[in-house]
């Protein structure tokens, strides 16, 4: 099996845990506050990263690796989590679902500025249409849902593929679970203090569903999808992999049907449809 498909098959694994990350966390929200929530999952994922590089005794990255790894933790350590904690207090999962499908899109881009890849001309058509269709899908709603939600989950894509790009740079040279476990350590100290700064004065209301959503944003979004997902991007490119963002909402949506019990339209679906094509085409026609 060849380099290429190994990122890709890492990227699908990837994408398929970050899918869950979203119905999650609108389960979390409405039992945790959402600063809490992003300082919690982010210190709980820290304290594992912490005994994972002690384990396996991992060698501290480099001066020149710091800033790096400080952009990567701003972006999905910190900067994701809470904007799109913060935004799911205003829309739905499944309408914010539809906004990953610009992820590529943004990870594409911040490749080209950050990482120096070049993808051919026919790739950008696609990836440009895929993420076309879905801000044409959520102007189609007239942002009814909110309008500070969507601004909200905009900004977190922004700085996601900033993170997304910076981390897939940094794994080819220090290993993908390595980057995140780093980006985490990092951020530890103040995720830790805003965990505790925010603290509940009871955890009396939280139910089972809410711990458990509060476990999956903390173990599998926050480190298990990243050790997969930046293995994928150094594997097999930070444009092409990250097309795979597309399939994103298509998991998603499935989840906040049938564990959330949210409403999902023949529109969503049609777009969701759409944008797998447009993966299909960028791993087809723009290698």
């Amino acid at each position: 099996m060849d380099k290429s498909l190994h990122g890709w098959l890492n990227g699908l694994i990837g994408v398929i845990i970050f899918s869950g990350s979203l119905p999650a966390t609108r389960v979390a929200v409405g039992q945790f506050d959402p600063i809490f929530l992003t300082g919690a999952r982010a210190a709980i994922a820290g304290l594992l990263a912490v005994g994972l590089l002690y384990f396996f005794k991992i060698k501290r990255p480099g001066r020149q690796d710091i800033v790096p790894l400080v952009i990567v933790a701003l972006g999905v350590v910190v900067g994701f989590p809470l904007l799109t904690a913060l935004a799911l207090q205003y829309v739905t999962s499944a309408h914010s679902i539809v906004f990953i499908g610009l992820l590529p899109l943004a990870t594409a881009l911040f490749g080209v500025l950050r990482a120096g890849e070049r993808p051919k001309p026919v790739f950008w058509v696609f990836s440009v249409l895929g993420s076309a269709l879905v801000a044409g899908f959520a102007l189609s709603q007239g942002l009814v849902a909110s309008p500070a939600g969507d601004l909200l989950m905009l900004a977190a894509i922004i700085v996601c593929g900033l993170g997304y790009a910076e981390g897939a740079k940094l794994s080819r040279k220090l290993g993908g679970w390595q980057v995140i476990c780093w980006a985490l350590v990092l951020s530890l100290p103040v995720m830790v203090g805003l965990s505790i700064r925010y603290w509940p004065s009871s955890f009396a209301h939280v139910t089972l569903p809410g711990w458990a959503s509060l476990g999956y944003v903390s173990v599998f979004s926050m480190l298990v999808g990243f050790v997969f997902w930046y293995r994928g991007l150094a594997q097999g490119g930070i444009a092409a992999i990250g097309q795979l963002q597309l399939l994103q909402p298509f998991f998603g949506l499935a989840l906040a049907a049938t564990l959330l019990h949210e409403a999902v339209t023949p529109a969503m679906l049609a777009v969701t449809v759409a944008v797998i094509l447009c993966v299909y085409a960028t791993r087809r026609f723009g290698k």
